[in-house]
């Protein structure tokens, strides 16, 4: 075993002109609704860019936001140091950067330490609050307000500790703070403030706090884009060798970063990234939005299951394999089919984010990519099955044989306490998804392994739950069929002989 990664290993051990005591020292001015490989690897590593330069001078508490969590006990060990590396190709270059990055000041358990989160939601020194709870995070949930406890969901604990400042500052409009969630979801900012407001008044707070909710905080729309595969499970003792240390959290991304803000000079002041030299982009950040959302993170939520339960690993197995990028390729053309961009623009961007993807410096795991898969798929493929749909009057092939795949990689062989385990190839894997489509997919595959329901059945079961959809996708002419259809396949031929006869159908369909 090497030199565990700490301060005291750098301080005494290595020359790193990254790490110095005093980036320690800064303010906390950011509370961080999440702990995981994307905030790490992305806007913690913007805060350091700009700390290096002397613009912002800030720190980071982070705030673990479910209660499964187990980063922040084994990150305090590394006194709240981890290792971010940048591996890809950049501007015709190649770049293979490693730098410590040391804005987090330390970690907070909501749920065993909540005192110590309203007592950070009280700071002077507080400006900012970030999140990235993934796309299930910013949900409605009703649940009992207790000052003592943490709220279970993510907009829950938002409003409990942007009550207790307003109380503390007794509704001092310039204790505000402002609010970018970096969920990908549509309208993030909004969608979160009118939660939290719903919140607010099931739980009767003052009207006081109500206005100044709306007055004093500013709550804003975002973008984020940035490949972090996360750390290199396959390879991480040539890392450590390369290194000099070992770092439990090693977080690794692609060199591209884009941070797009739907503010004005306010929030340019408070958190000034353009003065770091950092790709943000300020003001409205739709046409952004549409295209990252549906053409990168819409195929990554393609390939993630299908990829996955067909064999593959990574993102560069199924890009280096000859159906399975066929079936991205299909995929590619049914989301751009829906956009309402110019041709060569989508066609351009479609092709970068490709290039991306066989980024061969990167393993961006799957099962990663999974991680509440449904809920991926409601907010970046839905969209395009719905308006292909209504365009062409066809179903888009690809993007229903992912939904499939989604419904088949949660069947579960049991269930613990994070949720379904499924099984490929005799070997067991975790799912990660939101208690309640979990549970809405386990109760649905219970009543087909009883028998009590057939495939169709089943599939229409899912598919009509509007705890999982908001609406009935039997509504959607074809679907129910389709998706019943290639689940049906999926347990016949298995996943890639069903993409593979799908792809000779779209074919043939074309000559």
């Amino acid at each position: 075993m090497g030199v565990k990664l700490n301060c005291r290993a750098l301080e005494e051990s290595f020359t790193d002109q990254t790490y110095r005591k005093s980036d320690k020292k800064h303010p906390e001015k950011v509370l961080q609704i999440g702990e995981g490989n994307f905030l790490r690897g992305f806007v913690d590593w913007m805060i350091h860019q700009m700390n290096k330069q002397g613009i912002f001078n800030g720190s980071v508490v982070a705030v673990q936001p479910t209660p499964h969590g187990r980063v922040l006990p084994k990150l305090k060990e590394q006194d709240w140091l981890y290792t971010t590396i940048l591996r890809g190709i950049s501007d015709g270059r190649k770049v293979d950067e490693a730098e410590v990055v040391p804005v987090i000041s330390r970690g907070i358990n909501p749920y065993e330490e909540w005192g110590q989160v309203l007592e950070t939601a009280a700071s002077e020194e507080l400006e900012l609050i970030i999140s990235n709870t993934t796309e299930a995070g910013i949900t409605y949930v009703q649940e009992p307000y207790r000052h003592d406890s943490s709220p279970m969901s993510f907009p829950g604990k938002l409003t409990a500790l942007l009550y207790h400042r307003y109380r503390y500052f007794s509704g001092d409009i310039n204790a505000g703070v402002h609010i970018l969630p970096c969920e990908l979801i549509e309208e993030n900012g909004g969608k979160l403030k009118c939660i939290v407001k719903q919140i607010a008044r099931d739980w009767n707070l003052s009207e006081g706090f109500l206005r100044w909710l709306e007055t004093a905080n500013r709550f804003y729309d975002t973008l984020v884009d940035r490949i972090v595969t996360g750390y290199p499970k396959s390879n991480a003792a040539d890392f450590s060798s390369k290194l000099g240390y070992e770092d439990t959290f090693l977080t690794v991304g692609e060199p591209y970063h884009l941070f797009c803000i739907d503010g004005s000079e306010e929030i340019k002041q408070v958190f000034p990234l353009d003065q770091a030299g950092l790709n943000v982009k300020w003001g409205d950040i739709e046409r952004y939005r549409e295209l990252k959302v549906r053409l990168l993170n819409g195929p990554h939520t393609m390939i993630a299951s299908a990829g996955y339960l067909a064999g593959a690993d990574t993102v560069l197995d199924v890009m280096e394999d000859e159906t399975l990028r066929m079936f991205v390729e299909c995929g590619f053309d049914e989301i751009g089919e829906t956009l309402p961009f110019a041709k060569q623009e989508k066609l351009d961007y479609a092709e970068e984010v490709k290039h991306r993807f066989l980024n061969p410096y990167n393993r961006h795991y799957l099962q990663d990519i999974s991680m509440n898969a449904v809920a991926k798929f409601k907010s970046r493929l839905l969209p395009t099955l719905i308006k292909y749909t209504e365009k062409t009057g066809r179903i888009p092939e690809s993007v229903v044989l992912a939904l499939a795949a989604i419904l088949v990689f949660y069947r579960p062989v049991h269930i613990n306490d994070t949720g379904i385990v499924g099984v490929r190839n005799g070997q067991n894997y975790q799912t990660r998804e939101g208690e309640v489509v979990s549970k809405a997919l386990a109760k649905s595959w219970e009543e087909y392994r009883l028998e009590k329901v057939g495939v169709e059945e089943f599939v229409f079961s899912v598919l009509g739950n509007r705890a999982i959809w908001d609406e009935d996708l039997n509504e959607i002419e074809q679907l129910t069929q389709t998706v019943g259809k290639y689940v049906q396949q999926i347990f016949s031929v298995g996943m890639k002989g069903t993409i593979s006869q799908m792809l000779q159908k779209s074919y043939s369909s074309l000559s």
